[in-house]
C-alpha cells in the first residue's frame, strides 16, 4: 500500500516515539533501534524512500537539524566540568584526530583497496562521534562524570572538526585535478573556515546574551529567538565559508553556556526536546536511504575495518592523548571502548559521494556505505558491550536509589539514619552549620550550603540519587527546593514534607500546587507535628512484610498507633507513601512508619519490626 507524504511523516513520528520508549525499557542507547527502524522502512519494505519524500530539501533539512543538534549538545559545555581532564580532551580533539584519521585512511587502502582519495575521504568522515550517539549512550552507561565529561565534550567538539577535515579533504580531492595552487588552495580554505565560523559563532552568541541581559525580547520568546538566530548563524556562516556552519553554532553554544548572568534553562530544555525529536527523525531518514547492496558487497573487510577501528586505532589514540594525565587505566580503557559513529559521519558522507559521483568517481557510492557500516558496528557493538565493560572496570556511577535531602534537621536527620539502616544511601543540604554538624556527627553525608546557590549546584555529584524529599520548616523553601531540582529528578520522583505556609500570605501570594512535590506520608503529617512526635521520643518503625504478614494485617494491629511514611523493596528502591498516589506494597518489602501514641501506651515491638532510628535532638 503507497503511503500519502502525511501518513508517512506520522509514520516516522510514531517509530521514533517507539524506538525511544523501547530504548528506555531495556536501558539500551535509542540509535540502536533506530537505525533497526529506518533499514526496514527503507530498503527492506521500501516503505519509506526519503529522497522522494522530501526532493530537494532532504539535504538543506539534515544540514539544519545537525545544527540544531551540535548547538544543543555545546550547550552542556561548561569549563567548570572539564577542567581537570581539559588537557586530554584537547589532545582527542586535535592529535587524537589527526592520529585517528591518519590510521583509518591507511586501514581502509589497504584492507578495502580504496583509492588513496578515498580512503583519506572516508578517514575524515569517521573521525567524528558526535553527541547524536554519545549523549544517549552516556544516559545507559552511567560511566563517572570524569568519563562522561571527556566523552561528551569530545563528542561535540570533533564534530565541526571532522566536517572542517572532511571539506579540506574534499577540497583536496577536486584540486588534485588542476596542476598548481593544491597547497595554497587548501590552506587558504582552512583559515577561512576557522576565521568565519569562529568569529560568526562569538558574535551571534554575545548578540543575544547582550539582547537578554538588557530584556529587549520577552521570556517567552528566547527559547524561539535562540532557534532562529541558530539556524541565521549556520545558513550565513556556509554561505561565506562552506562548511563553517556547524563550527559557529558550536563555538555560539559554548560561549553561551559559560556566560555570566545568562539563564539558559529554559532554552535548554525547549533544545532538548527538539534535539530528541531530530535526532530519531534523522536517523530513520538516513538509515532508509541506505544501499544493502552496497552494505552486503563489502562482507569480511568492512568487518574488518571495523575491528581495527574498535580494537586497534582508538586505543592507540586514546592512549597517546591520555599521557601524562591522572586518569586511570581503567577510565582510559572506557573512554577507549566507547567511539561511536553518528548522525554527521552519515550526512555528510552522503553529500560528499553525491558530489564526488558528479565529478566522476566511479566508487564513491561505497563511500556511503563503507561510513554506514561503521556506523551500524560501532553503534550496536558498543551499544551491547559498553555498560558490561564499565561495570568490569568499576567505572560506573552507583544505580539511583538514593535520597538527597534538603535539610539537616532532627526530622531530616531521622529520616536518613532509618534510611541508612536499610542500605539506601542519603544526602542531607543545609546551610545551617549547626545541623550539618549534628548530620555528621551521626555519620550522615551532607553538603553545606544553600541548596538553591551556584556553589552548591557545581559541587553536587548527584551519582546514585534518584529522587528529592524536601524536608524544611518554610513552606517556601521547600517549593522552591523541588522546583529548581526538576531538571535533575523526574517529577515523580520529588517529594516534600508538609509545612506550615505563611499566615500572612493571601491565595494569590500562595505557591502553586503544580511547583511543590508531592506530599510525603499516607497521613500527610506536617514538619511541626513530625518533629513534635520525635521531641515526644516516638521512633521510626521498620516492619518486614511476608506472605504470612501482610501490610493488611500491619493496619490491623496499627493503624491507630503508626503513620506511614515510607518503604523499601527487596530490590533496595526506596518509595514514598503519599495522599497523592496509591503504593502498591507487596511480600519482600520493609515499610517505615511513625509512632503516633503517647509513650506510656507503647508496646513492645512484635517479631516483624525493628527500632529505624533514635534521632539525635537539637
Amino acid at each position: 500500500m503507497q503511503l500519502s507524504d502525511t501518513s508517512l511523516l506520522a509514520v516516522i513520528a510514531l517509530c521514533s516515539i517507539a524506538c525511544q520508549w523501547l530504548a528506555w525499557r531495556l536501558k539500551l542507547p535509542a540509535i540502536l533501534f533506530l537505525l533497526v527502524t529506518g533499514i526496514l522502512l527503507g530498503p527492506v519494505s521500501q516503505t519509506l524512500d526519503p529522497d522522494a519524500l522530501f526532493g530537494d530539501l532532504l539535504f538543506p533539512v539534515v544540514s539544519l537539524s545537525i545544527a540544531i543538534i551540535l548547538f544543543e549538545g555545546s550547550l552542556t559545555l561548561h569549563f567548570n566540568q572539564v577542567r581537570d581532564v581539559s588537557s586530554v580532551v584537547r589532545r582527542l580533539v586535535t592529535w587524537g584526530a589527526l592520529i585517528t584519521w591518519a590510521l583509518i585512511a591507511i586501514a581502509s587502502h589497504l584492507i578495502i583497496k580504496l583509492p588513496v582519495e578515498l580512503a583519506a575521504l572516508f578517514g575524515a568522515l569517521v573521525v567524528v562521534t558526535g553527541p547524536t550517539v554519545i549523549i544517549p549512550m552516556l544516559r545507559t552507561l552511567r560511566a563517572t562524570s570524569r568519563i562522561a565529561n571527556v566523552l561528551r565534550w569530545e563528542g561535540i567538539i570533533i564534530d565541526p572538526i571532522g566536517a572542517l577535515m572532511a571539506v579540506l579533504v574534499f577540497e583536496w580531492i577536486i584540486s588534485s585535478q588542476q596542476a598548481s595552487g593544491l597547497i595554497s588552495h587548501t590552506a587558504l580554505l582552512f583559515g577561512e573556515i576557522i576565521l568565519v565560523g569562529s568569529a560568526l559563532g562569538a558574535f551571534a552568541a554575545f548578540l543575544l546574551t547582550f539582547v537578554i541581559r538588557r530584556h529587549w525580547l520577552p521570556e517567552y520568546l528566547h527559547a524561539f529567538g535562540t532557534l532562529a538566530l541558530v539556524l541565521t548563524t549556520f545558513t550565513l556562516s556556509n554561505y561565506l565559508a562552506h562548511e563553517s556552519g556547524l563550527l559557529a553554532v558550536t563555538v555560539m553554544g559554548i560561549w553561551l553556556a559559560n556566560a555570566k548572568g545568562i539563564h539558559i534553562e529554559e532554552i535548554l530544555s525547549f533544545k532538548e526536546n527538539l534535539t530528541l525529536l531530530l535526532i530519531s527523525g534523522l536517523f530513520i531518514l538516513l538509515a532508509a536511504r541506505l544501499n544493502l547492496d552496497h552494505l552486503i558487497a563489502l562482507g569480511l573487510p568492512a568487518l574488518a575495518l571495523l575491528a581495527v577501528i574498535q580494537f586497534i586505532i582508538r586505543p592507540i589514540s586514546v592512549g597517546l592523548c591520555s599521557i601524562g594525565s591522572d586518569l586511570s587505566w581503567q577510565e582510559k580503557s572506557l573512554i577507549a571502548w566507547v567511539g561511536p559513529r553518528g548522525i554527521v559521519a552519515a550526512a555528510v558522507s552522503a553529500f560528499f559521494a553525491l558530489r564526488l559521483e558528479e565529478n566522476g568517481y566511479a566508487n564513491a557510492e561505497l563511500l556511503t556505505a563503507l561510513t554506514f557500516s561503521v556506523i551500524i558496528g560501532t553503534v550496536v557493538f558498543q551499544s551491547a558491550t559498553a555498560r558490561f565493560v564499565a561495570q568490569k572496570l568499576g567505572v560506573t556511577e552507583p544505580e539511583s536509589k538514593g535520597l538527597v535531602i534538603i535539610g539537616a534537621n532532627k526530622v531530616a536527620r531521622a529520616i536518613a539514619t532509618a534510611l541508612a539502616k536499610q542500605d539506601i544511601p542519603t544526602l542531607l543540604i543545609d546551610p545551617s552549620w549547626e545541623n550539618i554538624s549534628e548530620a555528621r556527627m551521626s555519620g550522615l553525608q551532607t553538603l553545606h550550603g544553600n541548596p538553591l546557590s551556584t556553589r552548591v549546584s557545581e559541587k553536587l555529584e548527584l551519582g546514585g540519587y534518584g529522587q528529592l524529599l524536601a524536608a524544611t520548616p518554610q513552606h517556601e523553601i521547600n517549593a522552591l527546593a523541588c522546583l529548581h531540582f526538576r531538571s535533575e529528578f523526574e517529577t515523580r520522583f520529588i517529594y516534600a514534607i508538609k509545612a506550615e505556609k505563611n499566615s500572612t500570605s493571601s491565595s494569590r501570594h500562595a505557591v502553586a500546587s503544580e511547583h511543590q512535590g508531592k506530599t510525603m506520608g499516607k497521613d500527610s503529617f506536617s514538619f511541626k507535628k513530625l518533629s513534635s512526635l520525635m521531641s515526644q521520643e516516638a521512633r521510626l518503625k521498620a516492619t518486614a512484610l511476608s506472605k504470612d504478614y501482610s501490610l493488611s494485617h500491619w493496619e490491623e494491629e496499627h493503624s491507630n498507633k503508626r503513620s506511614l511514611l515510607m518503604a523499601v523493596t527487596p530490590e533496595g528502591r526506596l518509595r514514598f507513601f503519599s495522599p497523592e498516589e496509591k503504593l502498591a506494597v507487596k511480600e519482600g518489602w520493609t515499610i517505615l512508619s511513625i509512632e503516633t501514641s503517647p509513650p506510656d501506651e507503647k508496646t513492645t515491638n512484635t517479631n516483624h519490626e525493628t527500632d529505624s532510628a533514635k534521632p539525635q535532638y537539637e
